[in-house]
């Protein structure tokens, strides 16, 4: 099982409408199978590759929430950590709340309007598996507030970022958690077109990108960008066939030549 750092991205879920679809959609895309946590969690639904717990599926309990994947992020104390995002800017949407055992949880908006989850695990350490077919790989803060969200990310959690690219045509840095050898996660600098709204984009890996965006076609979603290389790995954003947006990488083919994890 994976070790996470404080502020290290450890768990994912997609809030739906259609549990049942949602579950035929990444069941067939990810060769996914499922646990229903029952009526008492809401019918949180965990997510498996070969029976490690790599995601979750949530079944949507108001209609005016979004159709979307989120994020969470590992912290040693919620209420402390809580605690430092109002002091320096940030919103706290809703908790701590105590999940049974299982873990306590919070939700935060960082000052780009970005929403992301924090998790002080307890029976619930978050992905057993990462950076393989069918497990999470990769998570990214999309925003038009670069410079604040930099600050705020580095005030809370201590992350170092670098920057990728020239800062001008190409806004992208990757976040490093203190402790950590590699980057952990990214934050990408929005245009001004509104297109897109401000917030986390998560990555999940595969064994074929080309495949899985075709796949992901058939099954009556859409691909939104790419296949496309990258010096990281072929990659596609692409919607679920409810419209919950994600990204989808292949990380052995990188358009630099280097072997993949």
């Amino acid at each position: 099982m994976p070790a996470f750092n404080e502020g290290a991205p450890c768990w994912a879920d997609v809030a739906l409408p259609d549990l049942a679809a949602g579950r035929a959609f990444y069941g067939e895309l990810f060769g996914w199978t499922f646990q229903d946590q029952g009526e008492e969690f809401g019918h949180y639904t965990m997510a498996l590759r070969d029976g490690a717990k790599v995601a979750a599926l949530v079944p949507r309990p108001d209609p005016s929430m979004p159709t979307a994947w989120g994020v969470f992020l590992a912290v040693a104390d919620v209420a402390d950590t809580t605690d430092k995002v109002r002091a320096v800017g940030g919103q706290v949407a809703f908790g701590p709340d105590a999940v049974a055992d299982s873990g306590v949880m919070a939700g935060i908006v960082d000052p780009g309007g970005s929403f992301v989850g924090l998790w002080q695990p307890g029976g619930h350490e978050g992905f057993e598996r990462v950076a393989a077919p069918g497990a999470y790989a990769w998570s990214e803060n999309h925003t038009r507030e670069a410079e604040a969200v930099d600050a705020f990310y580095r005030d809370v959690f201590g992350y170092a970022s670098q920057q990728v690219g020239d800062g001008v045509h190409l806004d992208y840095r990757v976040w490093s958690v203190p402790g950590a050898e590699d980057p952990s996660l990214g934050r990408l600098k929005l245009g001004d077109a509104p297109e897109e709204d401000p917030g986390y984009q998560v990555y999940f890996a595969v064994g074929d990108c080309d495949d899985a965006a075709a796949t992901v076609r058939r099954l009556g979603g859409q691909v939104l960008a790419g296949p496309a290389e990258s010096p990281y790995g072929r990659t596609a954003v692409v919607a679920d066939d409810q419209g919950a947006r994600f990204a989808v990488i292949d990380l052995e083919r990188r358009s630099d030549g280097t072997p993949g994890r």
